[in-house]
């Protein structure tokens, strides 16, 4: 009994420190700014995608040609999208460095609202009830999560274990998802490459936390130097699966699986490698599947429902945009229902 006591006081004493914890509310606006630095920047390449598939008059949807990837690097559009993920990197990075992982990661979720209504401007294609319904979904699944993990994310000393165990597994899912890419690539859509992407990026987010932690802690080594390498090529191959996606959906959908699968991964490793999830009982571990499921809910259902994508697809089926008012039958080029509320552009 007395036992228990303690353990409850110490519980207690850990959730206020972590509540209180200046570095933690320094994190939170830092990870917040990358994510507006995402979204922007994600504008901006999906930009250059589309310029350089109408100047080379070829389709990436199967992945983006040799050819192609060159003219993206003379595409002004995509170079100052690009500039700006560097910052939305810059931004994570000094984050990770001040906060835990499992708190910071999923806040990158805001660059779904603020690209949803870029393109929405853009593109014309206003949101419809359906994908208003999946990004609510997302933001929720992922905001509940961040607010359990700020009560019990701790940090501790990553060790040599931690980080072979995350290498490995980051090795089994760069050949399986290599795997699928070669067999199906040619069937294969925007949400293949999105998933491939945002579970790449999870790995690319929990390497740069292990090198960072390392850094601090003075213990810059031989396997340090391997996860940088793996960081490297996690984080090169995710590019080239997210700018095919690009060519391959419109940009907030490719942001919405990025910004929930990303910091799921991240959020898994940091929980069962990186124990950063330790001082959360049953309850809390439960409510944040719960959470995870609303989140991944919600970007299968934008994938769906997403305006652009039924307006753009070519076998759109009537159940898909059905809300009562028979969508689904229009070629994309008829006028939009009215209930879309479509402005002219």
């Amino acid at each position: 009994m007395h036992h228990g006591v303690e353990s409850a006081a110490g519980v207690s004493d850990q959730l206020i420190g972590v509540f209180q914890n200046p570095a933690l509310l320094l994190g939170i606006p830092l990870a917040l700014a990358g994510a507006v630095f995402m979204s922007l920047g994600a504008q901006y390449q999906h930009r250059g995608v589309e310029k350089v598939e109408r100047i080379t008059g070829v389709e990436g949807t199967t992945g983006l040609s040799g050819t192609q990837m060159k003219g993206l690097l003379t595409r002004p559009s995509w170079i100052i999208g690009t500039i700006m993920l560097g910052f939305a990197i810059l931004c994570q990075l000094s984050a990770m460095a001040i906060a835990p992982l499992i708190v910071v990661q999923p806040l990158g979720a805001v660059a779904l609202v603020v690209t949803t209504l870029l393109n929405a401007r853009v593109s014309g294609h206003s949101p419809t009830r359906q994908s208003l319904i999946a990004i609510s979904s997302c933001l929720g699944g992922i905001f509940l999560f961040v607010a359990l993990a700020a009560f019990y994310a701790v940090e501790r000393e990553i060790s040599n274990e931690d980080l072979f165990t995350i290498l490995a597994v980051l090795l089994v899912v760069i050949i399986v998802l290599g795997a699928f890419w070669l067999v199906l690539r040619h069937r294969m859509r925007a949400l293949f490459y999105v998933t491939g992407a945002g579970i790449l990026y999870g790995f690319v987010a929990t390497l740069a936390k292990a090198v960072i932690s390392r850094i601090q802690n003075g213990n810059f080594e031989w396997l340090t130097v391997v996860c940088v390498i793996a960081l490297i090529a996690a984080a090169a191959v995710g590019a080239y699966f997210v700018q095919t996606a690009y060519s391959s959906g419109p940009p907030d959908l490719v942001i919405a699986g990025l910004t929930v699968i990303d910091p799921i991964v991240a959020v898994l490793i940091g929980a069962l490698v990186l124990g950063e999830a330790e001082a959360a009982p049953v309850p809390v571990l439960i409510l944040f599947v719960v959470a995870g499921a609303i989140a991944v809910f919600g970007v299968f259902g934008l994938a769906r429902y997403h305006p652009q994508v039924l307006s753009e697809s070519q076998e759109l089926g009537i159940e898909r945009g059905s809300s009562g008012d028979g969508s689904g039958t229009a070629p994309s080029s008829d006028v939009p229902r009215p209930r879309d509320g479509e402005p002219p552009q």
